[in-house]
Protein backbone atom coordinates (compact mmCIF):
# COMPACT_ATOMS: atom_id res chain seq x y z
CA UNK A 1 0.00 0.00 0.00
CA UNK A 2 1.88 2.85 -0.80
CA UNK A 3 1.10 6.03 1.21
CA UNK A 4 0.63 9.83 -0.71
CA UNK A 5 2.51 12.84 1.73
CA UNK A 6 1.60 15.21 -0.51
CA UNK A 7 -2.32 15.47 1.45
CA UNK A 8 -0.36 15.58 4.86
CA UNK A 9 2.18 18.40 3.29
CA UNK A 10 -1.23 20.66 2.00
CA UNK A 11 -2.47 20.09 5.36
CA UNK A 12 0.68 21.53 6.88
CA UNK A 13 1.60 23.61 4.56
CA UNK A 14 -0.37 26.77 6.07
CA UNK A 15 1.29 25.85 9.67
CA UNK A 16 4.53 25.74 7.79
CA UNK A 17 3.81 29.24 6.20
CA UNK A 18 2.97 31.19 9.35
CA UNK A 19 6.27 29.22 11.31
CA UNK A 20 8.05 30.75 8.64
CA UNK A 21 6.69 34.43 8.55
CA UNK A 22 7.30 34.53 12.53
CA UNK A 23 10.84 33.04 11.84
CA UNK A 24 11.58 35.41 8.88
CA UNK A 25 9.83 38.84 10.67
CA UNK A 26 11.52 37.71 14.07
CA UNK A 27 15.11 38.43 11.94
CA UNK A 28 14.60 40.82 10.03
CA UNK A 29 11.51 42.90 11.20
CA UNK A 30 7.75 43.05 10.11
CA UNK A 31 8.06 45.38 7.44
CA UNK A 32 10.53 43.49 5.91
CA UNK A 33 9.07 40.59 6.14
CA UNK A 34 5.73 42.07 4.23
CA UNK A 35 7.98 43.40 1.69
CA UNK A 36 9.76 40.46 1.17
CA UNK A 37 6.46 38.88 0.67
CA UNK A 38 5.11 41.89 -1.99
CA UNK A 39 8.33 41.41 -3.75
CA UNK A 40 7.74 37.51 -4.35
CA UNK A 41 4.50 38.42 -5.72
CA UNK A 42 5.76 41.26 -8.13
CA UNK A 43 8.47 38.78 -9.15
CA UNK A 44 6.58 35.89 -9.59
CA UNK A 45 3.95 38.25 -12.06
CA UNK A 46 7.26 39.23 -14.12
CA UNK A 47 8.86 35.96 -14.66
CA UNK A 48 5.61 34.29 -15.44
CA UNK A 49 5.49 36.90 -18.23
CA UNK A 50 8.66 37.02 -18.74
CA UNK A 51 9.35 33.18 -19.45
CA UNK A 52 5.91 32.52 -20.38
CA UNK A 53 6.48 33.70 -23.54
CA UNK A 54 9.83 32.22 -24.21
CA UNK A 55 7.55 28.97 -23.60
CA UNK A 56 5.04 29.59 -25.82
CA UNK A 57 8.01 30.39 -28.72
CA UNK A 58 9.49 27.41 -27.98
CA UNK A 59 5.95 25.38 -28.33
CA UNK A 60 5.24 27.25 -31.57
CA UNK A 61 8.98 26.55 -33.29
CA UNK A 62 8.21 22.40 -31.91
CA UNK A 63 4.99 22.37 -33.80
CA UNK A 64 6.28 24.63 -36.53
CA UNK A 65 9.38 21.57 -37.00
CA UNK A 66 6.72 19.00 -36.89
CA UNK A 67 7.93 17.71 -33.37
CA UNK A 68 6.08 16.95 -30.03
CA UNK A 69 5.31 20.09 -27.89
CA UNK A 70 4.86 18.09 -25.17
CA UNK A 71 8.20 18.90 -22.65
CA UNK A 72 7.82 22.61 -23.89
CA UNK A 73 4.19 22.20 -23.19
CA UNK A 74 4.61 20.63 -19.60
CA UNK A 75 7.33 23.34 -18.97
CA UNK A 76 5.12 26.13 -19.82
CA UNK A 77 2.44 24.48 -16.77
CA UNK A 78 4.95 24.25 -14.36
CA UNK A 79 5.78 28.15 -15.31
CA UNK A 80 2.21 29.00 -14.34
CA UNK A 81 2.55 26.81 -11.03
CA UNK A 82 5.92 28.23 -10.14
CA UNK A 83 4.30 31.92 -10.73
CA UNK A 84 1.20 30.64 -8.64
CA UNK A 85 2.93 29.36 -6.33
CA UNK A 86 5.58 33.11 -5.98
CA UNK A 87 2.32 35.31 -6.06
CA UNK A 88 0.93 33.29 -3.29
CA UNK A 89 2.26 34.61 0.62
CA UNK A 90 4.78 32.30 2.14
CA UNK A 91 8.56 31.72 1.71
CA UNK A 92 7.72 27.40 1.70
CA UNK A 93 5.86 28.00 -1.73
CA UNK A 94 8.34 31.12 -2.97
CA UNK A 95 11.38 28.46 -2.51
CA UNK A 96 9.58 25.96 -4.80
CA UNK A 97 8.36 28.44 -6.86
CA UNK A 98 11.42 29.40 -7.78
CA UNK A 99 13.34 26.37 -7.98
CA UNK A 100 10.67 25.63 -10.55
CA UNK A 101 11.41 28.67 -12.58
CA UNK A 102 14.78 26.79 -12.88
CA UNK A 103 14.71 24.26 -15.93
CA UNK A 104 17.20 21.86 -14.95
CA UNK A 105 14.37 21.32 -12.27
CA UNK A 106 11.44 21.31 -14.73
CA UNK A 107 13.54 18.88 -16.79
CA UNK A 108 14.10 16.59 -13.86
CA UNK A 109 10.34 16.96 -12.89
CA UNK A 110 9.13 16.46 -16.56
CA UNK A 111 11.62 13.13 -16.06
CA UNK A 112 9.91 11.60 -13.13
CA UNK A 113 6.34 12.22 -14.19
CA UNK A 114 6.39 12.09 -17.92
CA UNK A 115 6.17 8.42 -17.72
CA UNK A 116 2.55 9.06 -15.44
CA UNK A 117 0.96 11.76 -17.91
CA UNK A 118 -1.79 10.40 -20.58
CA UNK A 119 -2.83 12.96 -23.27
CA UNK A 120 -6.13 11.39 -24.47
CA UNK A 121 -6.89 13.44 -27.65
CA UNK A 122 -8.83 12.44 -30.68
CA UNK A 123 -6.01 14.48 -33.15
CA UNK A 124 -4.99 11.78 -35.76
CA UNK A 125 -3.10 14.25 -37.66
CA UNK A 126 0.84 15.70 -37.40
CA UNK A 127 1.97 18.63 -35.91
CA UNK A 128 3.23 19.90 -39.40
CA UNK A 129 1.54 23.05 -40.77
CA UNK A 130 -1.47 22.99 -43.57
CA UNK A 131 -0.08 21.70 -46.62
CA UNK A 132 -0.08 24.50 -49.37
CA UNK A 133 0.29 22.17 -52.34
CA UNK A 134 -2.97 22.60 -53.95
CA UNK A 135 -4.06 26.43 -53.01
CA UNK A 136 -5.79 28.01 -55.99
CA UNK A 137 -6.09 31.90 -55.96
CA UNK A 138 -9.27 33.66 -57.53
CA UNK A 139 -9.59 37.37 -58.90
CA UNK A 140 -12.91 38.95 -57.77
CA UNK A 141 -14.27 38.42 -61.24
CA UNK A 142 -13.69 34.49 -61.34
CA UNK A 143 -16.38 33.30 -58.79
CA UNK A 144 -19.72 35.08 -58.27
CA UNK A 145 -23.02 33.61 -57.38
CA UNK A 146 -25.31 34.37 -59.80
CA UNK A 147 -23.12 33.06 -62.35
CA UNK A 148 -23.69 29.81 -60.84
CA UNK A 149 -27.42 29.61 -60.84
CA UNK A 150 -27.62 30.74 -64.61
CA UNK A 151 -25.61 28.62 -66.41
CA UNK A 152 -24.74 25.74 -64.02
CA UNK A 153 -21.21 24.13 -63.47
CA UNK A 154 -18.36 25.79 -65.09
CA UNK A 155 -16.76 22.41 -66.06
CA UNK A 156 -13.49 24.66 -66.66
CA UNK A 157 -13.36 25.52 -63.15
CA UNK A 158 -10.17 25.37 -60.52
CA UNK A 159 -12.39 23.88 -58.17
CA UNK A 160 -13.00 21.09 -60.09
CA UNK A 161 -9.76 20.42 -61.45
CA UNK A 162 -8.68 20.62 -57.36
CA UNK A 163 -11.35 17.27 -57.68
CA UNK A 164 -9.93 15.61 -60.27
CA UNK A 165 -5.95 15.26 -59.24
Amino acid sequence: MRISFLPLFLLALPLLEIAGFVIVGREVGALATVGLVLASSIAGVLLLRHQGFGVMARVRAEMAGGGDPSRQLAHGAMIVVAAILLIIPGFITDIIGLLLFLPPVRDLAWRRLKGRIVVATDFTGSFRGRSRDKVIDLDDGDYSREDDFKRGPDHNSPWRRLKDD
